[in-house]
């Protein structure tokens, strides 16, 4: 159970941290540039690029404890990967059937004698 929340917050901020990363403009890069016109920014001076770093910094922070966190409990769990490795973990865990009494068979015409 919190195995697959924390895989699921994991998986909400690689998108979010991609994001962030894709907003973010290279320095000197502004739109109204790229289009040949004045170098207006249209977010502002150095606003969005702020809240942007600051937005990436802790979505980066929170993946690599996110990261971490799934690593250990990976290493915890044990759990097998194939239907081999499922019947070697219920071989041992097991009990032995109990032994049955064998019985006369009457095409081979020879009695087994349980010692009693």
């Amino acid at each position: 159970m919190l195995y697959t929340l924390i895989v699921i917050v994991h998986v909400f901020i690689c998108f979010l941290m991609i994001g962030a990363i894709l907003l973010q403009s290279g320095k000197g890069a502004e739109i109204g540039a790229s289009f040949g016109g004045s170098s207006q920014t249209v977010f502002g001076s150095r606003g969005p690029a702020n809240f942007l770093s600051k937005l990436t910094v802790t979505v980066a922070a929170v993946f690599m404890v996110t990261s971490l966190t799934l690593a250990i409990l990976a290493k915890q769990q044990n759990f097998a990967s194939t239907v081999i490795d499922l019947n070697k973990k219920s071989d041992p865990a097991a009990p032995a059937p109990p032994a049955q009494p064998q019985t006369e068979s009457g095409s081979s015409g020879s009695a087994t004698s349980t010692g009693q």
